[in-house]
């Protein structure tokens, strides 16, 4: 029997910014900030806050492989966005993916 390689992290998480891309409604947000992580390798962490019904959500996207679609230098503090999150897990959100880019400049 044949099994299929398990998918790596950063599979499952394009997988999951497909998705959004497709099926998540848009809110507006707000940068928080950007963080260099000193991980290995390095990563670029996007933190951002939004609202839906009423809930206030504070959350962050590893940017580190979109950053030829953002200029990560206009990204600070109080800047506005848009945000696609899941309707049904309104936690599970994102401000950037391959072919939809919530920063504004």
């Amino acid at each position: 029997m044949f099994r299929r390689k398990p998918k790596t992290a950063d599979e499952l998480e394009r997988k999951r910014r497909t998705w959004l891309s497709e099926v998540g409604r848009i809110t507006d947000g707000t940068v928080i900030d950007v963080q260099e992580l000193p991980s290995e390798p390095p990563a670029t962490m996007l933190i951002y806050q939004y609202d839906v019904a009423g809930v206030s959500y504070e959350a962050s996207q590893d940017v580190t492989y979109l950053r030829q679609w953002i200029n990560l230098h206009s990204c600070r503090l109080g800047v506005p966005s848009s945000v696609k999150y899941d309707p049904h897990n309104p936690g599970n959100s994102m401000v950037v993916s391959e072919g939809w880019i919530g920063l504004r400049q």
